[in-house]
């Protein structure tokens, strides 16, 4: 897989991550608002408030690090000056189990573009594995189809 493929990857399953709204003391309203701030700090090229939402273990793909993450996104917004995610359909809830573990599964378009046109798009399935820091929801594993 290409490192392009991957870049669009993780930036697609973050944008589901950040597809819902929520907060206060409810656990399920404060995992949905983590996923929509995933989604519209992608959306605003802020690659340091993404990386503040990765848990100190993150691993995308059982192997490519916060370090990857990084570079990947530098990339990704260097070469866009444009960037949205749409979500076309998403799932996120706590585990029934570990109330400290949460997951998101969504359908994300991600397109990129030097003007108004979108001059690349993509579709991706992604898996989000979130674990509670604190009070804090932080991405800590991500996969993508």
């Amino acid at each position: 897989m290409s490192m392009r493929h991957l870049a669009w990857s993780l930036f697609m399953s973050f944008t589901l991550l950040l597809a819902g709204c929520g907060g206060g003391d409810d656990p399920q309203a404060a995992l949905e608002a983590a996923v929509q701030q995933l989604q519209d700090n992608i959306e605003a090229k802020s690659t340091g408030a993404v990386l503040e939402q990765l848990h100190g273990d993150f691993l995308a793909r059982q192997e490519l690090d916060r370090e990857w993450a990084k570079r990947t996104m530098t990339l990704l917004f260097l070469r866009h000056k444009n960037i949205k995610v749409i979500a076309l359909g998403k799932n996120s809830w706590i585990d029934a189990a570990i109330s400290s573990k949460g997951y998101t599964e969504a359908q994300v378009g991600l397109s990129g573009a030097e003007g108004l046109i979108p001059d690349s798009a993509r579709h991706y399935s992604v898996k989000l594995e979130w674990w509670l820091d604190g009070s804090e929801w932080k991405l800590a594993r991500l996969d993508w189809e």
